[in-house]
């Protein structure tokens, strides 16, 4: 499987709806402590706009959301994980990215038999606290190298200024929420992404 190589994360449809129809192929809707109705409005509206721009929608965590929606694509945590029915979740076609943070968390995730592994957090960050120090480049590297053929997303700190270094240590896909989203400018800073991304895709 090949994943796009810009990996937009966002908060809300309203996001999506505002930042997909530029280009973007690939976000991930991670919205944390929502009701279960407007969850899954936010879900099938963004399910809509996703289809109508031809961008691939991975739903954040909540994977029985995911599979009465129809939709394709899953990212789990490693809670989630450890919870997850993988059968049911198979069982609907839907594919599955997992987060890792070191090398226990990525056992678990390949004993799931995931479509990619995320890596983080590559750099600070500041969207939440991490009981893990920043991975850097060369265990970027080293988890390529472990996990291959399977896709590799990097997560975390990242901005356009690092993708270069991010790409050569050789993750396929770079993941990004606050340089967009804080960005004074989303929608220039959206195509900026996309534009340097291109040569990858």
């Amino acid at each position: 499987m090949k994943l796009d190589p810009f990996y937009l994360i966002v908060d809300s449809a309203d996001w999506i709806e505002r930042l997909v129809r530029l280009g973007v192929r690939l976000v991930q809707l991670r919205i944390k402590d929502r009701p279960e109705d407007i969850l899954q409005a936010e879900i099938r509206r963004a399910k809509t706009i996703c289809a109508a721009y031809g961008c691939q929608l991975v739903i954040n965590d909540y994977w029985q959301l995911a599979i009465e929606e129809g939709c394709d694509f899953v990212h789990l945590g490693q809670e989630d994980l450890a919870a997850a029915d993988l059968a049911a979740l198979r069982a609907a076609g839907l594919k599955l990215g997992l987060s890792t943070h070191d090398e226990n968390e990525l056992e678990t995730a390949l004993a799931a038999s995931p479509d990619y592994v995320a890596l983080g957090s590559v750099y600070p960050t500041i969207l939440k606290h991490m009981k893990w120090s920043p991975q850097g480049l060369e265990r970027i590297t080293e988890w390529k190298k472990r996990i291959a053929p399977i896709p590799l997303v990097a997560i975390g700190g990242l901005n356009i200024e690092r993708l270069q270094g991010v790409f050569n240590a050789g993750a396929s896909s770079a993941a990004v929420v606050t340089d967009i989203t804080l960005n004074a400018n989303p929608e220039a800073r959206t195509r900026a992404w996309i534009e340097f991304t291109e040569p990858w895709r």
